[in-house]
């Protein structure tokens, strides 16, 4: 445990920050999972609308690298628009 003020702030900041990250990651996945299954579906234009939009928002809020999300952003948009 930490004794020093600062210290103590930082690791309040790390637990939120972590929690936070988390729960996005999380979103992200399943979004990126539904857009996936969804090929050749009426849903799946708005899975992969959604999924982009967060594939995005992580490599904005450095979640994810930004090429690992236009690679993502990629293969759905291949797979999305396939057949």
């Amino acid at each position: 445990m930490p004794r020093i003020k600062s210290a103590k702030k930082r690791m309040r900041q790390t637990k939120s920050r972590t929690a936070r990250n988390k729960a996005q990651r999380s979103q992200l996945r399943g979004a990126v999972k539904k857009a996936r299954t969804a090929s050749n579906t009426p849903e799946a234009a708005p899975a992969f609308a959604t999924a982009e939009k967060l594939l995005d928002r992580a490599a904005r809020k450095r979640l994810i690298h930004p090429n690992t999300a236009a690679r993502r952003k990629s293969r759905l948009a291949k797979k999305a628009h396939s057949g």
